[in-house]
């Protein structure tokens, strides 16, 4: 497992692809998704305190969340199985991309792990399903705290013409209302 700088194209600042070790053979895969050494070598949050695996349907998004201070966390997110446009939008004041949305294609056919820092809001859509995703978490979830931006309120061009979103996600607030908390390097 390491950094994987050929596969990230991303410019927000803290945001990384790891490429997870990976063994095939006629039975299946093994995937190692987390190796504490690699994470702290890279100077990356190592404590996690909770996971999540979601499976959905071809056309579905999720996101775009996050959670809001003190419960903010790093988010791992890994797509196991099917196929997704994994997204990120940054939304900490100071950071040179700050408003701006990045994205990568992840494939459980080809694992790997984004790494998203408190203050980006992730999301992603399914390309090809059934999609599981399993997330890491360095805090619990707070549903008090728990937040985002509307999925499609920030120029995002999501490769789906009817997409599935739950009511949820659809009643978040726009980037525009979104009144921020988070400064690059921590809070307000």
């Amino acid at each position: 497992m390491g950094l994987d700088a050929a596969a990230s194209s991303f410019r927000t600042p803290g945001a990384h692809v790891l490429r997870p070790f990976v063994a095939r053979d006629r039975r299946g895969d093994f995937c190692k998704v987390f190796d504490i050494e690699v994470f702290a070598r890279h100077g990356l949050e190592t404590r996690f305190e909770e996971t999540f695996v979601t499976t959905s349907a071809r056309d579905v998004i999720r996101g775009m969340h996050l959670q809001l201070p003190p419960h903010d966390h790093v988010k791992c997110v890994t797509c196991l199985r099917g196929r997704i446009l994994d997204v990120i939008v940054d939304l900490r004041e100071g950071s040179p991309m700050v408003g701006q949305h990045e994205s990568i294609e992840l494939a459980g056919s080809d694992p790997r792990t984004v790494y998203v820092p408190p203050g980006v809001a992730h999301g992603f859509c399914v390309l090809e399903g059934p999609a599981i995703v399993h997330y890491a978490t360095s805090t619990r979830h707070a549903p008090s705290h728990d937040t985002g931006i509307r999925w499609d309120t920030f120029g995002m061009r999501w490769p789906v013409t009817q997409p599935i979103v739950s009511e949820r996600d659809a009643a978040l607030p726009t980037l525009a209302e979104f009144r921020s908390p988070f400064r690059l390097g921590g809070h307000r």
